[in-house]
């Protein structure tokens, strides 16, 4: 665990913010932010690559509509 720093909020635009020091980068680009009581929770993002999501789903309660294989060359958009 990293020692607590002391660092200054500012003003950008119409929003509160602070920069993070170096010593507790977070990767990524995005982060979930939440209140518990006080505090202030900030945490990485953390999208799931396609396979993970598809390991964690449960499958399809229903079936998928059949479809042709091959459409009307009227219904096809370019």
């Amino acid at each position: 665990m990293l020692a607590e720093r002391h660092v200054r909020l500012f003003r950008n635009g119409r929003n509160q913010a602070i920069r993070i020091p170096r010593e507790y980068e977070l990767p990524g680009n995005e982060v979930i932010i939440r209140r518990e009581g006080n505090c202030l929770v900030i945490e990485p993002l953390q999208r799931l690559s396609l396979l993970a999501f598809l390991a964690a789903s449960s499958p399809a309660s229903e079936d998928f509509p059949r479809f042709d294989d091959q459409l009307p060359i009227d219904d096809v958009v370019f």
